[in-house]
């Protein structure tokens, strides 16, 4: 999916496993099939999972990201009725494998790419009970401060050119471009909340139409209150958005500015991952329809 991206084999795993955690040496390791684009995700056992950073970084950094990731789930962890990963451990590069990685608990499920649960209002509304959670944990004083979404959106035009030239064969290019003109006018936020950052399908465990589990919260951080309104536009049709709006009391600017950081998102999927990761470009293909039915065409 990306330039220099390493290869991960079971074996490798195992044999990490094996050399720097010997109590879970026994436990059999499996691959999965995932649509994530930053870690290959191996269950240890039932309880475990070992996540292995798949693009090459410095080890110093690396390292850091994955303290701060680990830092997050556990900001995260029982703060909502919704199951999420939280941090076992931190590995050394070995065996072949030359970065940090990590082990988290493995939460059982069926991720929404698999079963989709776009139609259900109790899924709509679980939606909005978690991303209430997570706003009411506060953000102790924090801020925005990283370069990606979740802070101006006119930080992103250079990006969205890229997109842009590069979508011209696969989307209607230049109604997309009027639709980011108006969204990129839209006024900031007049404060940040916690957001998990990336309520996409992959991220989210279902069951029988409701919500079973979120994953992936890393990310979890100070934004924009309108980031993770991406969810109503990656996950749910038409009824259930409303009733998911409604559970969260959003205002017209907030629910337009979900609209532009979902825009944002599905933008640079569609082409980025259109033949490395499908699954992924299908779900910003079905995004942006989703966001082009709701825009009247100016």
């Amino acid at each position: 999916m990306h330039a220099g991206q390493l290869t991960v084999a079971p074996e490798t795993v195992r044999a990490l496993v094996g050399e720097q955690f010997p109590e879970w040496g026994e436990l059999p390791v499996r691959r999965v099939t995932a649509t994530g684009t930053v870690n290959a995700i191996f269950p240890i056992g039932d309880r475990l999972a070992a996540r292995l950073p798949l693009q090459p970084d410095g080890i110093g950094q690396l390292r850091q990201r994955l303290e701060a990731e680990a830092a997050a789930a556990r900001e995260l962890a029982g703060r909502t009725r919704f199951p999420t990963p939280e941090p076992v451990a931190l590995g050394d590069p070995g065996a072949g494998y030359p970065l940090p990685w990590s082990v988290q608990t493995w939460l059982p499920g069926v991720v929404a790419t698999e079963e989709n649960p776009g139609s259900s209002p109790g899924f709509g509304r679980d939606l909005a009970e978690f991303i209430s959670g997570v706003r009411a944990i506060g953000t102790r004083g924090r801020r925005f401060g990283g370069s990606g979404r979740g802070g101006e959106l006119r930080a992103h035009d250079e990006w969205m050119r890229t997109c842009f030239a590069r979508s011209e064969r696969l989307l209607d290019v230049p109604r997309l471009r009027r639709m980011w003109a108006a969204m990129r006018e839209l006024p900031p936020p007049g404060t940040d909340v916690l957001c998990h950052g990336d309520l996409i399908p992959g991220n989210v465990l279902v069951s029988g139409g409701r919500l079973a589990g979120v994953l992936d919260v890393g990310g979890l951080g100070p934004a924009d209150p309108a980031l993770d309104l991406v969810a109503a536009w990656h996950l749910l049709e038409t009824g259930p958005r409303q009733v998911f709006r409604d559970a969260l009391g959003c205002t017209e600017a907030a629910w337009e500015r979900g609209k532009a950081w979902a825009f944002e998102q599905s933008m640079g999927a569609v082409w980025y991952y259109v033949d490395s990761n499908p699954a992924m470009s299908r779900m910003g293909r079905r995004t942006l329809e989703r966001l082009m039915a709701d825009t009247p065409d100016r």
